[in-house]
């Protein structure tokens, strides 16, 4: 049985994300961030479930829409929203951006702006746990529909179960790989199937439940420590485009609205009232605490300096180029 407090804490995080993503997407329609980013809001049970799930011992690789993924994991706002600032107190002293929010220290090995390299890096860290003989950890590889019909899905599929490795693979399945859904640009998109060919367990869950995701991960941490590899299937939806460039006219308002009904955050608000863990005070409560330590953020953010152009190719390294001649 989850305590009430872990499923209160599970639900202000996931307003800690939709508010970060919120303003997100207010500072970039205003030209003051630049680039690109691509927002998880109506996914964030997907994130928050799955890694709370997790021990601090574990590790994380996200994807490109990694926002609510580093949150989830406990990385610092402040530090982020500098970083998609582009400011010199990001986690990456502003070089990375929205797309490479990475944080080594708390085992994040970060998002990646390559579709699907999160499976091969998670492999690569998973058989080094093994390699040391660290019994209770596993890492958690995080990778939308889309990567999963990427070369490098199977590629990590197949050394994983080969190897027997500690390794929770989650498809966030939003439906869209970028402007084209699933049932458009796959045989067969029961992607529970995909494992199969490797001898993985899969399984197909309500992304948007957070009690749902949270058992599920929880169930399969232990199940891959002793068995090697699992695949779970997340099925939730985003409500933004696939990227700020995505003018979103592949879908109808229709759709959207419905998937909105299934909002993970109500339904969590929802399930805390029904359970008289929380009361509609506290919720709102919740909420505005959420607001308040994101303005923080983006007030740190917008005072911090840039960084300074002579150390721009600071932590960028090259090995030393030996000549035939």
């Amino acid at each position: 049985m989850i305590e009430n407090e872990l499923i209160i804490e599970m639900y202000k995080r996931m307003w800690l994300i939709r508010k970060f993503e919120e303003k997100i997407n207010e500072y970039f329609s205003r030209g003051e961030i630049h680039g690109t980013c691509h927002l998880c809001i109506g996914e964030e049970a997907t994130a928050v479930g799955s890694i709370f799930a997790l021990k601090k011992s574990d590790y994380v690789h996200g994807t490109h829409r990694g926002h609510g993924q580093a949150i989830a994991f406990g990385t610092d706002v402040n530090s982020m929203m500098a970083e998609i600032f582009g400011k010199a107190t990001g986690l990456c002293k502003g070089k990375g951006g929205s797309m490479h929010i990475a944080d080594v220290e708390k085992r994040y090995l970060g998002s990646n702006g390559i579709l699907g390299a999160s499976m091969p890096i998670s492999v690569g860290a998973a058989l080094a746990l093994k390699k040391k003989k660290c019994e209770d950890t596993v890492v958690l590889c995080l990778f939308g529909d889309g990567s999963s019909n990427q070369g490098a899905f199977h590629e990590a599929m197949n050394l994983a179960a080969l190897w027997k490795l500690p390794l929770i693979f989650v498809c966030v399945n939003n439906l869209y790989g970028m402007s084209m859904s699933i049932d458009r640009s796959m045989s067969d998109p029961d992607l529970t199937k995909r494992s199969l060919p490797y001898g993985i367990r899969s399984i197909s869950i309500d992304g948007n439940d957070i009690m749902g995701v949270y058992e599920t991960v929880s169930e399969a941490r232990s199940y891959v420590l002793g068995n090697g590899p699992m695949l779970i299937v997340e099925n939730t939806y985003r409500h933004m485009g696939h990227a700020k460039m995505d003018a979103n006219r592949y879908r109808t308002k229709e759709e959207i609205n419905s998937w909105k009904q299934k909002d993970p955050i109500k339904r969590a608000g929802e399930l805390l009232l029904k359970i008289s863990a929380a009361s509609e005070q506290d919720l709102v409560q919740y909420e505005s605490d959420a607001a308040e330590r994101i303005e923080n953020a983006v007030r740190f953010a917008l005072e911090s300096p840039v960084l300074a152009i002579e150390k721009i190719a600071d932590d960028v390294f090259a090995g030393e180029v030996v000549s035939d001649a």
